[in-house]
């Protein structure tokens, strides 16, 4: 079943009602989300929403990414912007390197469905990575490096998922087809979602209705995300590019101060709804995976996902140790911890095609590695974050 107003419905009540109790309790929403979806799917009066890759791509991320993006200061980036492309390139290499390696020769998987997995669970997830960073009131510097890595690595993983997709439908994609793939997903995507936001505010400069505004936006977030996968470019890459510049660039035209307070409650709440259905939806599907039957695949790619993710940060932030853009120890701890797998691993698994060898148990074991992401690393995001020193102690009274 769809999800149409009577279910949505029932899951934002229920999000509302999970969101007074992990408050008081002091617990991760997110993780306060899937427990709930989990309970949640198991009553008969249960919503059957099924969990698609159209229903996360087209209708739940661009809100997500959009209300980010647009609270990133271009000038705090561009300061750590080599950092954050190494990161998000050859971090999202080197981590799909060791988990395809991985699972081919420890689980015995076939070369194919290794790499496709590889591939599809080395990009962070920004959903996840959002929420319980934001959650945890991170500020800073920490938070443009976990948030800005999370939204600009899919990039990386949508042109290598591209890649091995066409090999597993028969094709050969010569280094040139690699190429021309590259640059329109990725330049293609930051194209188009910078001309739909440029367009949305020269028209956003001749009003001061806040309704209007906030239509604009709008228009932009979701527009350029559907424009962009319409014509095989990268609708993530097109809805950060178009809260980057919505949010940073002035000279076409800017929302009026009326407005500026609407269109931050606007996106505020939008992304509480998406990321509430996110998490909720992802809970419902985890309580109907068979785990047991793949508990050794499962088992292994989460200490090999871990394992990338650490190859992935390391190595590429000692190739700053001499510069300005050196990350300290702790952060690089942090940046390795808080490397969450959620819903974007989940879409790209859900629309493999059937000629993948292994498909249902890629998206089996993609459930495991995101069930652990949410409940191990999102339980103890907080109290690591803490102990590095990126938050006060709870004794402390600041």
């Amino acid at each position: 079943m769809d999800l149409d107003l009577q279910n949505a419905g029932l899951l934002l009540l229920t999000a509302a009602v999970v969101a007074m109790l992990t408050r008081r309790l002091r617990l991760p929403y997110s993780v306060g989300l899937v427990a709930a979806g989990i309970l949640l799917a198991l009553l008969p009066f249960a919503p059957r929403v099924e969990l698609t890759k159209d229903l996360i791509f087209s209708v739940l991320l661009p809100p997500l990414l959009f209300e980010a993006a647009f609270y990133i200061h271009w000038d705090d980036l561009r300061r750590d912007f080599f950092l954050i492309v190494v990161l998000a390139t050859l971090g999202v290499v080197l981590s799909a390197c060791v988990t395809s390696i991985g699972m081919r020769y420890l689980a015995g998987w076939q070369w194919l469905g290794a790499v496709v997995f590889g591939v599809l669970i080395a990009a962070t997830d920004p959903v996840s990575v959002i929420a319980t960073f934001k959650e945890a009131r991170v500020r800073g510097r920490m938070l443009l490096l976990i948030e800005s890595e999370s939204l600009f690595n899919d990039g990386t993983a949508a042109v290598a998922f591209g890649v091995v997709v066409a090999i597993a439908a028969g094709q050969q994609p010569t280094a040139l087809a690699v190429a021309a793939l590259l640059a329109r997903t990725i330049g293609g995507g930051v194209l188009c979602g910078a001309g739909m936001a440029l367009c949305a505010l020269l028209l956003t400069g001749r009003t001061e209705d806040r309704l209007v505004e906030i239509t604009f936006t709008t228009v932009a977030a979701y527009g350029s995300f559907l424009l962009a996968e319409r014509f095989g470019m990268s609708g993530v890459l097109a809805t950060i590019a178009a809260g980057l510049v919505m949010g940073n660039f002035k000279r076409f035209g800017t929302i009026s101060e009326q407005g500026k307070v609407a269109v931050q409650a606007f996106w505020e709440y939008a992304a509480f709804v998406a990321n509430s259905l996110v998490f909720l939806l992802i809970g419902m599907h985890e309580a109907h995976q068979n785990f047991l039957a793949i508990w050794l695949p499962a088992l292994t790619a989460i200490l090999l996902v871990t394992l990338g993710r650490a190859v992935a940060i390391y190595p590429c932030c000692l190739l700053f140790t001499h510069s300005a853009q050196k990350v300290p120890v702790a952060r690089q701890h942090v940046l390795f911890w808080g490397g969450l797998r959620g819903a974007l691993a989940l879409a790209l698994a859900l629309g493999l095609p059937p000629t993948v060898p292994q498909r249902e148990e890629i998206i089996t074991v993609t459930f495991a590695v995101v069930a652990f992401s949410v409940f191990v690393q999102g339980l103890t995001v907080q109290p690591f974050l803490r102990r590095m020193g990126e938050l006060p102690s709870r004794n402390s009274s600041t």
